[in-house]
């Protein structure tokens, strides 16, 4: 039996005992953490959302298998918050979407959640109407044309149903229910109705795909509520893709369960609690990038300079050789090896360990 056929759904229920001194934690790290951002001036909590945001949009969808360009993602997400950070390179519709739908949730989270706004951000993330090589329904409820709903793994003839969601006929009804709820005045902590709401969607599977990033989506709303600010400083998509196995596993449980979720609040709030706490990296390398800057900004650099050097203070994922810094200056080889040594002879950068062909530079931040 699915939660979902339990005579007791939609009512969630759970322990209040168990999770009382978590709640009570993650509450806590919340108001610290916001207290440290709101302590920045404005261009350092501009690039602290700017980065967390980036971060969330690229996990969330890496989550679901599909690898976005984080450049792109923070060139979509500097534009639409008016932040400068330079040239901005064009961005892929794909990109586009799905940025299109965190920032309407959390910039807009005090709007009510509609039927017509989630068929808005379904819209967004598949806006050629196709899910990979596969047509999809796009702004609609699932019909289940082509059979039931279910979350499968395996190879084809050993397939393994992790969940089946409910009937195409029920969505409808459901999905009235839920978001009655969701509009409706808080009766517990709202960061316990962010762990109810991202169940409860994920649990309906209204559409036909990008179920998972929409109830994140859903969630970083009610994240927002109880925060009341727009301001994310901490990702909890990010989070759940670094603890990717033990989500599905603890959403498999729960789904397969009765109504009594506590296990899956508790885990809920301990998720949160160390995306809260990851946020302290974001810090980190906001402030380093400020210091950094403050050295080498009066320093005669040219525009592919700091536009690798800032690629390198963002968190490139990798060794930067020389190589690479061609392509990503759009220079030849040699220019990026004039460029690399000016920096070298100033301070900037340094050579990593090891050589030859595996010749790399780190920078000095």
């Amino acid at each position: 039996m699915y939660i979902w056929e339990d005579a007791g759904w939609p009512n969630q229920t759970w322990q209040d005992v168990i999770i009382a001194t978590p709640l009570a934690a993650v509450r806590h790290d919340q108001g610290r953490l916001i207290g440290r951002m709101e302590a920045l001036g404005l261009k350092l909590r501009e690039e602290a959302v700017l980065q967390t945001l980036t971060q969330d949009v690229v996990k969330t969808s890496a989550i679901e298998g599909e690898q976005l360009d984080a450049t792109q993602v923070r060139s979509s997400l500097a534009r639409r918050l008016g932040i400068d950070i330079g040239a901005l390179p064009p961005t892929d519709r794909n990109v586009e979407g799905i940025v299109e739908v965190m920032l309407d949730a959390t910039r807009n989270y005090q709007e009510p959640l509609t039927a017509e706004r989630l068929f808005a951000w379904h819209a967004a993330l598949f806006a050629t109407g196709r899910s990979g090589m596969t047509r999809i329904r796009v702004g609609e409820w699932r019909v289940d044309s082509t059979g039931p709903m279910q979350v499968v793994s395996g190879l084809f003839g050993r397939e393994r149903v992790h969940f089946a969601a409910p009937p195409a006929k029920q969505v409808a009804a459901e999905m009235d229910a839920f978001l009655t709820w969701f509009n409706s005045p808080p009766t517990t902590d709202p960061v316990i109705k962010a762990a109810q709401a991202h169940l409860w969607f994920v649990t309906i599977h209204p559409f036909e795909d990008g179920n998972g990033r929409i109830a994140r989506a859903i969630a970083d709303l009610a994240l927002a509520r109880s925060e009341n600010s727009p301001q994310r400083f901490y990702s909890m998509s990010a989070q759940i893709r670094a603890e990717r196995t033990a989500y599905y596993d603890q959403l498999e449980r729960t789904q397969k369960g009765a109504t009594d979720v506590t296990a899956w609040i508790l885990w809920f709030l301990e998720c949160l609690g160390r995306a809260i706490h990851g946020a302290d990296g974001v810090l980190a390398a906001v402030i380093a990038k400020a210091r950094f800057w403050e050295r080498a900004g009066a320093l005669a650099l040219s525009e592919r300079q700091i536009k690798v050097l800032n690629r390198l203070l963002d968190g490139f994922e990798g060794k930067m050789t020389s190589s690479k810094w061609a392509v990503i200056a759009k220079c030849s080889q040699d220019t990026a090896n004039r460029d690399i040594a000016a920096l070298l002879d100033l301070g900037l950068l340094r050579k990593g360990d090891g050589g030859g062909r595996s010749t790399h530079y780190e920078i000095i931040a």
